[in-house]
């Protein structure tokens, strides 16, 4: 398959004191690991796509670890995560579905196998598109307390032929949660359910 080109890579980190209530003595991090690549299918319908999810790969364990490593360098602090890809307009949303495989599974082991389906979101757009990056509790999807977004963009990407891969990771439930349904505390980890 070919090669993965990078045009830039960026990592962004927030820190959320309060949503109008009290202010946390510890802050909600949020953060996102962006790269933007070449998109080798641009301009042309390919059949078979797959190959490229091996290709894509090291790229998840490079832009996992480096979030980890941007969130305080400990897996043990993340508590959700979310993944996600932006494809330029000579693509197809079937290119960024390239990207469920290498992005999610790469979180996975960065976490320590994390047992939640990865939640993702995908579009077609042309630079500056921003993205709502869906996140959940990494071991219980249905923890409502972390259900979240963080959205996501680079001001010149993607460019046609381009694709923005995104991964995003959180370390707790948002600020204040406060509208029930299973805490964090009640996981069984049995299903990446509850």
């Amino acid at each position: 398959m070919p090669d993965v080109v990078i045009r830039k890579r960026l990592i962004q980190v927030e820190e959320i004191f309060h949503e109008g209530g009290k202010p946390q003595a510890v802050p909600l991090r949020r953060g996102a690991a962006l790269v933007v690549i070449k998109n080798p299918f641009a301009g042309r319908y390919v059949e078979e796509i797959s190959g490229f999810m091996d290709d894509l790969n090291p790229l998840g364990i490079e832009m996992a670890a480096a979030l980890v490593k941007a969130l305080g360098n400990d897996p043990a602090a993340i508590q959700g995560y979310g993944k996600g890809a932006i494809v330029g307009a000579a693509g197809e949303l079937e290119h960024g579905a390239l990207w469920h495989v290498p992005g999610g599974y790469a979180m996975r082991h960065a976490l320590g196998e994390a047992k939640a389906i990865v939640p993702s979101a995908k579009k077609v757009g042309g630079p500056g598109t921003r993205l709502d990056v869906p996140v959940t509790h990494i071991n219980a999807s249905y923890v409502r307390s972390h259900f979240d977004a963080m959205e996501v963009g680079i001001t010149d990407a993607p460019r046609a032929d381009e694709m923005l891969l995104a991964l995003v990771m959180t370390t707790g439930s948002r600020i204040h949660a406060r509208v029930g349904g299973l805490k964090a505390h009640e996981i069984k980890g049995e299903d990446g359910l509850r």
